[in-house]
């Protein structure tokens, strides 16, 4: 992966998106603010400052803080700034990296029995997703401690790709457990397809930002 031309970008031509709902594993999407134009602003000039920050720094503990900053602020501080920011951005990039993050740790067995259930079949997601194994709640944990920590102090859009790959991984196994409970749980097999569903248009949504990261246009 290459940052050369990701490092030095922040921002571009201003561009107007439609914003587009986002739902992780079992988070519901937060409400912004009142104007939207200002939260916008705010959102990319705060998206802006953080990955500066974070990458301009080479001390364990700061990366360590911005990794912990929803544990600390709560996350509904952050999807108040991100949450209705454009999901191929770079303030929506980074509202899913850390709402992932969030319900990952929520309830990392939860997900681990998402993750085995997904990784044989998702090979290759697996790999670039780069959990230990076994893929127990602890490794989870570590795995989503890690993907985000690596958007400041690694490639941020390595960060992306792994966030994403993991997205798939947990969205297949989503897919193959909703198969298996279609008949004796229909309306729990039909929340696993939902969320499958919306977890590979999230997957979908970080590849793109990580490529527009790579060329610069991540704004």
């Amino acid at each position: 992966m290459s940052e050369q031309a990701g490092s030095s970008h922040y921002g571009g031509a201003n561009r107007h998106h439609k914003p587009k709902p986002f739902a992780p594993i079992d988070f519901e999407p937060f409400a912004g603010g009142a104007d939207p134009a200002r939260v916008s602003e705010a959102a990319h000039l705060a998206a802006q400052a953080l990955v500066r920050h974070g990458r301009d720094s080479d001390d364990p503990v700061v990366t360590e803080r911005l990794v912990k900053l929803a544990d600390e602020q709560g996350l509904e501080a952050i999807a108040e700034m991100w949450a209705e920011s454009p999901a191929r951005s770079l303030p929506g990039a980074l509202w899913r990296l850390y709402a992932l993050r969030a319900a990952t740790v929520q309830d990392p067995e939860r997900i681990s029995v998402y993750f085995r259930a997904g990784r044989d079949t998702a090979q290759v997601s697996n790999v670039v997703a780069g959990a230990a194994e076994p893929p127990g709640a602890d490794e989870m944990t570590a795995m989503a401690d890690a993907i985000l920590s690596g958007a400041f102090d690694g490639e941020f859009d390595v960060a992306l790709e792994r966030s994403a790959a993991f997205c798939r991984v947990v969205a297949l196994g989503q897919a193959t457990i909703a198969d298996g409970a279609e008949h004796a749980n229909e309306a729990h097999a039909s929340k696993l397809t939902r969320n499958s569903h919306q977890l590979v248009k999230t997957a979908e949504d970080l590849e793109h930002a990580a490529n527009a990261w790579r060329l610069g246009e991540l704004d």
